[in-house]
């Protein structure tokens, strides 16, 4: 499945052709860059690797230099391995917005925003005393009883409790492609996005 890799910039809402509003994710899909193409009589299996965002050179090692100096590419910050391209590709080409094309469907890949340890209000939607569920009576937004008696006599795993809360990749299927701006390597996309504004994401069909 070919894809770039890219940065979620931001939300905004367009007009289709019949006047209704639609809103939408901005993407910068690219440029990016091949760097390697792994074989299975090589590597074992086959993909082909790209990078995105290019970086100053010292901020790199120096296995990581010849990496990109044998591919003829610039230092980049990003490598993203991908299983196949449809499109023959060939070490140190550029890969553009041009891979997709407007009323594609493509899924999106990003890391969702970190929300710190929070209870079971916030995270599972437990009511609370509101509703004295969970044999909760008398504190306004804890989770109440949750083991049982002598047998089991432990917690089972899986419990719904309070704990670590978003910052995990979460990935959005049949995103409709609305609009390509290819000169800014720009693509917009009907729906939302997983993660904050300027983070990474991957996006292919």
């Amino acid at each position: 499945m070919p894809g770039l890799i890219g940065k979620k910039i931001g939300m905004t809402s367009i007009f289709s052709e019949e006047g209704k509003n639609i809103s939408c994710t901005i993407l910068e899909a690219g440029p990016c860059f091949v760097t390697q193409i792994k074989t299975e009589e090589v590597d074992g299996y086959n993909a082909v690797q790209i990078g995105y965002e290019e970086q100053k050179e010292h901020r790199v090692n120096k296995s990581l230099k010849g990496h990109f100096s044998k591919s003829n590419s610039p230092v980049l910050k990003k490598l993203k391995e991908f299983n196949s391209f449809e499109e023959e590709v060939n070490v140190g080409d550029k890969l553009t917005t041009e891979l997709f094309e407007e009323g594609d469907y493509v899924e999106v890949v990003g890391t969702s925003k970190g929300k710190g340890f929070q209870g079971v209000v916030k995270r599972h939607g437990f009511k609370g005393v509101n509703d004295a569920t969970h044999g909760q009576h008398n504190r306004q937004r804890h989770p109440g009883s949750i083991g049982a008696a002598s047998y089991p006599a432990r917690v089972f795993k899986g419990m719904r409790m309070g704990g670590q809360m978003g910052n995990s990749r979460v990935k959005v299927e049949n995103l409709r492609v609305l609009k390509i701006i290819s000169e800014k390597n720009l693509i917009l996309v009907n729906g939302s996005v997983p993660g904050a504004n300027n983070s990474y994401i991957t996006i292919q069909k």
